[in-house]
């Protein structure tokens, strides 16, 4: 991709609308100075002091936080968050985001707003590290009428977007946004040629209706029925797939990059960028998932849409104590410098 390219696709970025579903949840920092450790004494245990809090979306909400960084004109959340404190402050972080409408965003009584709750030591000219993490979730099936309303939300926003990212973070099936029958009503949804529908999902994509999949080599191996580990594996069952689905296929590949293939025959491999130093791969995964929807809806080339997704994971890995974004300024730079 030269220059003029790229700054024809970004360019569009502002009047892009896009919607985002999937498992919301509240990322919650607190960062502590280990210097004022003390001892509990009622309990004898090490208390860590926390200087300062920081809530952010995680989860749906980091792709979220990587279209705001582009400059997307219009981001639509399609999830629900519990009616409790983390709920509040979930709410509030995504209003804070340039161009969020949340008309699809639910508040729930009888759910807990998925939560991250991640302790940071910091430490003079050290990066910063992370204590044992507290998850708040659910554990037991989203309820009937919560999967409807969702599933009302969803084809409203996408009836109005240019694309759209369905995004299952939950470990136990059925438990979050993403159920049977939201996988059951997107099938039914209208899909014009020109609106990316971009489905991930961290248990896998077995089951979802035929969208352009995003996963790395292990999930892909899943749903080929065998492991895929070299390059050519990798392409080979890339391929096949996007064939099967009628749609593209992404595979991401960490230090290997990304390979990308479409049900015409074409496949693609982009390198990832080189190392700069301490990285924290935290996020990288989304922000790909977003850069490359937003290139994709901006009307780039799949190998275009892959090339932008690993200057943007290049820039979020070194971003440490944080899930990071990249802007279109910082792509920039870090494609044309």
């Amino acid at each position: 991709m030269n220059r003029d390219r790229f700054e024809a696709l970004t360019s569009r970025y502002p009047s892009l609308k896009l919607t985002v579903a999937g498992d919301f949840c509240l990322d919650r920092y607190f960062d502590i100075d280990p210097d004022k450790q003390e001892i509990s004494l009622e309990t004898n245990l090490p208390v860590h002091n926390v200087l300062a809090t920081r809530c952010q979306p995680g989860g749906a909400g980091t792709i979220l936080n990587n279209l705001a960084a582009l400059g997307i004109g219009v981001i639509r959340p399609v999830g629900l968050c519990g009616d409790d404190g983390e709920g509040w402050e979930l709410r509030r972080a995504l209003a804070a985001r340039p161009g969020v409408v949340l008309d699809g965003f639910l508040t729930v009584p009888d759910r807990h707003t998925f939560t991250y709750s991640k302790p940071l030591l910091h430490r003079p000219g050290q990066p910063p590290e992370e204590l044992s993490r507290l998850d708040l979730k659910n554990w037991t099936p989203t309820p009937v009428v919560h999967r409807e309303a969702l599933g009302h939300a969803l084809a409203a926003a996408a009836g109005l977007s240019d694309g759209v990212i369905v995004l299952d973070q939950v470990d136990v099936a059925s438990t979050g946004v993403v159920t049977p029958e939201l996988l059951t009503g997107i099938g039914s949804l209208p899909r014009p040629s020109t609106q990316p529908w971009l489905a991930d999902s961290r248990r896998g994509l077995s089951g979802w209706p035929a969208l352009i999949f995003k996963m790395n080599a292990r999930e892909l191996g899943a749903l080929a029925g065998r492991p895929v580990e070299s390059l050519e594996e990798i392409q080979a069952a890339c391929l096949a797939m996007a064939t099967a689905n009628g749609q593209p296929a992404i595979v991401t590949l960490a230090e290997r990059g990304i390979v990308g293939a479409r049900p015409d025959g074409t496949v693609e491999h982009v390198a990832s960028h080189p190392i700069r130093g301490p990285i924290d791969i935290v996020g990288a995964g989304d922000s790909v998932t977003a850069n490359l929807t937003g290139a994709l809806a901006a009307g780039a080339t799949l190998r275009e849409a892959m090339e932008l997704a690993m200057a943007a994971a290049s820039l979020v890995i070194h971003q440490l104590g944080t899930t990071g974004t990249a802007s279109v300024s910082q792509l920039r730079e870090r494609l044309f410098s």
